[in-house]
């Protein structure tokens, strides 16, 4: 047991005797100095893997954008055909007699072109890696007959062999 107040000073650690300050460091130790560098190397590292994973990527966004807006383009002018041909005639849409031969929504069903082309017939810079098909099919929507409703389905394949899929319907209204 202690007698008086200058034995418990004495028993006490050296950082608490000096005011919590310990006079004899300055500076850092070799070891948190290697500590912090391996620490800090670790964040970077990490966070420049996360950098480049965003960078490497983002030029997919502009492709797949592009094969978007390609399906729904594709989509509307398909949706804008008559339903049914006021003559009875049906014309398989090819490239070829896209633009020139009157056809109604079916006509596109199996279409299928390599390269975008718009309705004038000529390859679109950039889009020549781009493939487009068409499916239509008669298919029931709520309480419309399937003969009075198709489901059109639009699929672009991009250079990347990504595939975007875009549907809707067309009915005879």
């Amino acid at each position: 047991m202690y007698t008086n107040l200058r034995e418990i000073y004495s028993s006490c650690p050296l950082w608490f005797q000096r005011g919590g300050k310990r006079w004899g460091q300055r500076g850092v130790s070799m070891v948190e100095l290697i500590m912090f560098i391996v620490i800090i190397s670790i964040a970077v590292a990490g966070i420049l893997l996360v950098m480049n994973k965003v960078s490497g990527h983002s030029a997919d966004t502009l492709v797949r954008k592009q094969a978007l807006a390609v399906a729904e383009s594709l989509l509307e002018e398909i949706e804008l055909q008559d339903f049914i041909s006021a003559s009875g005639a049906t014309n398989a849409v090819t490239q070829a007699n896209r633009a020139s031969v009157y056809h109604i929504v079916s006509d596109y069903n199996n279409f299928a072109t390599s390269g975008i082309f718009p309705v004038s017939g000529v390859v679109i810079a950039g889009l020549a890696n781009y493939n487009a098909s068409v499916a239509v099919s008669g298919v029931a929507l709520g309480n419309i007959a399937a003969a009075s409703s198709v489901l059109i389905t639009v699929t672009v394949t991009d250079p990347q062999n990504n595939s975007t899929l875009i549907s809707g319907y067309r009915t005879a209204y």
